[in-house]
C-alpha cells in the first residue's frame, strides 16, 4: 500500500483532532455571535427601529441582517488577502476579535429610546463588521483545515468546518431559550442582551484556543519556498481562467448552498414566528430538534464526497430542496397554524387594485372611512365589495 493510500485510510491523528477540533470550535462562536441578530430580529427591531411602525421596523431589522451578508464576500476578500500575507493563525485572532468584540458591543448598545437615530447607525455598523469578520472566518477556517487534510480525506476533515453554522444557530438558540425562561417577561425589555454579553466568555475561549494553533504546513511550505503569490486578487480575477472558477463556484456551489441552508433552517425560524404565530420558545425547541437531527449528515456526506465525489452530493442536495421545500413549508403551515391552512384552502382572495379610485388621504379627506376594490375570489369574479377602515386603529389621530 503506498504511503497516500494508508494516508488516506488510516485513523484521524490527535495533531488532525486538535486543528479541525479548535477551528471548528472557534468558527462555530463566530457563527453564534453573527446568528444571534437574526434570531432576535423581531426584538431588536422594537429596540432600534421603534421610530417607524412594527412591520416596517422588522423589515429595516432584517435589512440591517441582510447587511451582514452584503460584505461578507468582502470580509473574505480581505482577510483571504492577509491570510495569504501573515498566515491563517493570525488571520483566524483578527477575524475572531472582531467579531466578539461587535457582538459584545450590540449587548451593551443603548436603544433608539435613548440616544435616537446614533442607535440604528452604529448597530448597523456593527453588522457590517460582523459580516467582514465572518467572510474572512469562515473560509480561512475551511482553507486552513483542508491544507492538514491528508489526501482522500478532505471533505470528511472540512465537513466538520461546514457543521459550525448549524451548531453556532444551534448554540445560539438554546442560549436565547435559556434566557428567555429565566428572565421571564423582561426578556423583551433587558434579557435579550444576555446573549451578546455572555459572547465574550466565547470570545475568550477561542483566542485562547487559536493561541495554540500551529501555522498550517502548507503555508509554512510556500512561505519556506517563496511560492506566496504576489498579487493574489489581481490573479484571481483579473485573469479568465481564474476568474471562470470563481463565478463557477459562486453561481455554481454557493449561491445554490445558500438557498438551501437559509431557506431550510434560517427562514424556517422567521416563517414559525412571524407567519404562522407560533410563539417563540415553541419555535426555537422545533428548530433546535431538527439541527440536532440534520447535523451529523454534514459528516456522512462529506465524507461521502471523498470516495464518490463533490458534484453528485451537491447535484443531489440541490434537486432535493427543489422538490420537498414546497411541501414542507406547506405541511408546516397545515399542522402548526391549521386555522391558517384552512382559511388559505377554503377562502382565497386576490386583490386587485382599480387605478380610477383614489386612495385614503386622511390629511386631505378625515371624514374618509372606506375605499372600494376589486377582489376576484372567493367572491363572484368582478364583484365589488367595500373595504372599511378604522382610521384610529391605522393611523395616529
Amino acid at each position: 500500500m503506498s504511503v497516500t493510500a494508508a494516508a488516506a485510510s488510516g485513523p484521524i491523528s490527535a495533531e488532525d483532532r486538535k486543528v479541525i477540533f479548535a477551528s471548528s470550535l472557534g468558527t462555530v462562536f463566530e457563527w453564534y455571535d453573527f446568528y444571534l441578530y437574526g434570531s432576535l430580529a423581531a426584538i431588536i427591531s422594537k429596540q432600534f427601529f421603534s421610530a417607524v411602525n412594527p412591520t416596517t421596523g422588522f423589515i429595516f431589522a432584517l435589512l440591517a441582517f441582510a447587511a451582514g451578508f452584503a460584505v461578507r464576500p468582502f470580509g473574505a476578500l480581505l482577510f483571504g488577502r492577509l491570510g495569504d500575507m501573515v498566515g491563517r493563525k493570525y488571520t483566524f485572532l483578527i477575524t475572531i476579535l472582531i467579531m466578539g468584540g461587535s457582538t459584545f458591543t450590540v449587548g451593551v448598545l443603548p436603544s433608539y429610546a435613548s440616544i435616537g437615530i446614533a442607535a440604528p447607525i452604529i448597530l448597523i455598523t456593527l453588522r457590517l463588521l460582523q459580516g467582514l469578520a465572518l467572510g474572512g472566518e469562515y473560509g480561512g477556517a475551511a482553507t486552513y483545515v483542508a491544507e492538514h487534510a491528508p489526501h482522500g480525506k478532505r471533505g470528511l476533515f472540512t465537513s466538520w468546518i461546514q457543521t459550525t453554522a448549524t451548531l453556532g444557530l444551534f448554540l445560539s438558540l438554546l442560549v436565547i431559550l435559556g434566557c428567555r425562561v429565566a428572565t421571564g417577561t423582561d426578556f423583551d425589555e433587558w434579557g435579550w442582551r444576555i446573549p451578546f454579553l455572555v459572547s465574550v466568555i466565547l470570545l475568550g475561549v477561542s483566542v485562547w484556543i487559536r493561541l495554540s494553533l500551529a501555522e498550517s504546513p502548507a503555508f509554512q511550505k510556500m512561505k519556506a519556498e517563496g511560492k506566496q503569490s504576489k498579487a493574489p486578487l489581481t490573479e484571481s480575477f483579473a485573469r479568465w481562467g481564474n476568474l471562470k472558477i470563481v463565478i463557477l463556484a459562486l453561481l455554481g456551489l454557493t449561491a445554490g448552498q445558500a438557498v438551501v441552508w437559509y431557506a431550510g433552517q434560517f427562514y424556517a425560524l422567521f416563517f414559525l414566528t412571524q407567519t404562522l404565530k407560533v410563539d417563540a420558545q415553541t419555535a426555537n425547541l422545533m428548530i433546535a430538534a431538527s439541527l440536532i437531527i440534520g447535523t451529523p449528515f454534514f459528516i456522512v456526506f462529506g465524507s461521502l464526497s471523498d470516495r464518490i465525489g463533490r458534484k453528485p452530493i451537491i447535484m443531489a442536495g440541490c434537486l432535493l430542496a427543489m422538490l420537498t421545500y414546497f411541501p414542507i413549508f406547506k405541511a408546516l403551515t397545515q399542522y402548526a397554524n391549521p386555522a391558517l391552512a384552512t382559511a388559505i384552502a377554503k377562502a382565497p382572495v386576490i386583490v386587485v387594485a382599480d387605478p380610477a379610485v383614489r386612495a385614503i388621504d386622511p390629511d386631505a379627506d378625515p371624514d374618509a372611512t372606506a375605499v372600494p376594490f376589486t377582489v376576484i375570489a372567493p367572491a363572484p369574479v368582478g364583484a365589488t365589495v367595500t373595504l372599511v377602515v378604522k382610521l384610529d386603529t391605522v393611523m395616529p389621530p
